[in-house]
């Protein structure tokens, strides 16, 4: 039902119908799931949220089916009683930008939300088999299946992820879950620069032993370790014999999980001023590209062992892409524009063909991503 410029279909056919009207009215749309990640834009808002509820979850298969509009706790907590998770750790991004909405599975999807864990177990698109989505058209699309396999032809899954909503509105999604770690623990560096960080990082990627968290604040390097109680003494101390040269405090299980829940939500930029930037770049540039920010005014901080930079400060959106240099950076939360980089014009091209297709009457988030 629209109401005061806002609708939330309540099952895919209703979606469907909607989105088919729009087309032909050229109505603009604003898609979201709980409304807890981007500002609103122009045009009706539209929400999946009462699309809701788990279709089908295997914990023997590793597969969860759900409705776009399914809060994601409500997710973590049927993956968790059988002792499973979403594997990519996604951030929950109330806890930087405020708000009481309720984070959704198509809303992280479509924003392609990943955490620490990326570096190790990949992204959300990495872990997405699946997906139904309704297109600027009111078309009804269904791609990938239960079982991560080869396909033939455009891998619809993997471009929705990260989609934002341009090219079409989710109404389900498959997900790949895995086991829960039985224990973790983190060493933690502290009085690091973050050319030293990145150097320690790179180190320690290139063993065997299984880093699933590397990241650095306020001069404090934190790597972490995963998986069964005995496996994660091991590797801690193999790790920390490589790293001898270094003084390295070891942070226990509880601790730990508390630690990278922290770091996941970007707790240490929560009740800071300014805006806050995602930069993406290579390990070996999130020095200088570091020092390129904070020389504008601000604090950064990293994952991802250095390929992710995270800027609070004042600095406009310009100085901010020209420090990032090759990298790419992302507004998360302030009021520049635009939110996106400027495409290049090979990807530019393509991705407005891609909006032709499913999209013709650009009523799908218009602007957002150029």
């Amino acid at each position: 039902m629209l109401t005061q410029d806002r609708i939330a279909p309540q099952d895919e056919t209703e979606l469907a119908g909607f989105l088919a009207d729009s087309h032909g009215a050229g109505r603009a749309l604003w898609i979201e799931g709980g409304g807890t990640r981007l500002p609103a834009g122009p045009g009706v808002r539209l929400s999946t949220r009462n699309m809701s509820g788990i279709v089908t979850y295997e914990p023997g298969e590793l597969t969860l089916i759900a409705r776009a509009g399914t809060p994601v706790d409500q997710i973590e907590a049927a993956l968790a009683a059988e002792g499973q998770a979403l594997a990519f750790e996604p951030m929950d991004h109330r806890v930087l930008l405020g708000g009481n909405g309720t984070p959704t599975v198509g809303g992280l999807v479509a924003a392609n939300v990943s955490g620490p864990r990326r570096l190790q177990a990949g992204a959300c698109r990495d872990h997405l088999l699946g997906v139904r989505f309704v297109d600027g058209q009111g078309r009804v699309i269904r791609n990938g299946g239960r079982v991560m396999k080869n396909v033939t032809g455009m891998d619809l899954v993997k471009l929705m992820a990260g989609s934002h909503g341009t090219l079409g509105v989710l109404s389900e999604v498959v997900l790949k879950t895995l086991p829960l770690a039985e224990s973790q623990q983190t060493l933690a560096l502290p009085g690091l620069t973050p050319a030293q960080a990145v150097q320690v990082f790179s180190a320690a990627l290139a063993t065997p032993f299984e880093v699933s968290g590397a990241a650095f604040h306020d001069g404090t390097a934190w790597m972490r370790i995963e998986g069964l109680s005995g496996q994660v003494d091991y590797r801690r101390d193999r790790l920390a014999a490589l790293l001898r040269d270094r003084r390295a405090e070891v942070i226990p299980d509880d601790d730990s999980r508390r630690l990278w829940r922290d770091v996941r939500d970007l707790r240490h930029f929560a009740a800071s001023e300014g805006a806050v930037w995602r930069v993406l770049v290579k390990p070996t540039d999130a020095p200088a590209v570091m020092r390129a920010l904070e020389a504008l005014g601000g604090t950064c901080s990293m994952d991802w062992g250095g390929g992710l930079v995270w800027y609070c400060g004042s600095g406009d959106a310009d100085a901010v892409r020209r420090a990032a240099g090759a990298g790419q950076a992302i507004l998360l939360r302030g009021t520049a524009t635009p939110i996106f980089p400027p495409q290049a014009p090979g990807v530019a091209r393509l991705a407005a063909a891609l909006r032709r297709t499913f999209d013709p009457a650009g009523i799908l988030n218009p602007g957002l991503m150029g």
